[in-house]
């Protein structure tokens, strides 16, 4: 089913990321890190559908997006950005694999962090984050979508990695084998994983050679 909503604010989150809060249909239900098909409602543009992982609450009365902006090329996301209060876009029925199971930790790499955003919202909502741990990996430290919300997540363990800056309070490791080796203290837990797919299957590859088993790892298949 196809629903068109209009944007009730657009507010930037990072130099190329945005938050769009929308108006939200009658009766639509999410789960937190469930996403959607969404395409905006301009005649050169209806058709093109892109997904977007829902970032507010199920019981937040609008709905929003957070999405990064392409602007090397003319596409959905370099439109989106020029997208202002009042335009509107299209949305339709919801999707997707990455649901909350339990305590674990959710490793994830630029605009992968989106789905995580509304289960962790969800979590420190329910005083549920002890126990977990965010491994957030960035370019630089002005790439960190949502720093000082996460950072105020208390229970919430947290590492972010800046991997092409130097400098900074923040760790420059990259995400592998040799990093969860050091930093996971509990390979029994779930492991919660997005970004893009290369870092995914980077990541589940060195779960395995670690021993996790297959079922405590989370990610879109």
């Amino acid at each position: 089913m196809e629903h068109i909503v209009k944007i009730i604010s657009v507010t930037r989150v990072t130099h190329d990321v945005r938050q769009y809060n929308l108006e939200k249909p009658e009766g639509f239900h999410f789960n937190p890190g469930q996403a959607t098909d969404v395409s905006i409602n301009e005649e050169k543009w209806k058709d093109e559908l892109r997904p977007f992982t829902f970032t507010c609450l199920n019981s937040d009365p609008y709905l929003q997006f957070t999405i990064k902006s392409y602007t090397d090329h003319d596409g959905v996301t370099k439109r989106l950005g020029e997208l202002e209060a009042g335009d509107e876009l299209i949305i339709r029925d919801v999707w997707g694999a990455i649901e909350y199971k339990g305590p674990g930790y959710f490793i994830a790499g630029g605009a992968g962090i989106t789905p995580f955003i509304a289960i962790l919202r969800q979590l420190r909502e329910a005083d549920q984050l002890n126990g977990n741990t965010l491994f957030f990996s960035n370019k630089t430290d002005q790439d960190i979508i949502l720093e000082n919300e996460f950072r105020a997540m208390q229970g919430l363990n947290i590492i972010f990695s800046t991997t092409q800056q130097k400098g900074g309070a923040n760790d420059h490791r990259k995400i592998d084998l040799e990093f969860l080796k050091a930093e996971v203290k509990d390979f029994n837990k779930h492991f919660y994983v997005c970004g893009p797919d290369p870092m995914i299957k980077d990541i589940n590859d060195s779960l395995e050679k670690l021993g996790v088993k297959p079922d405590t790892v989370v990610f879109e298949k």
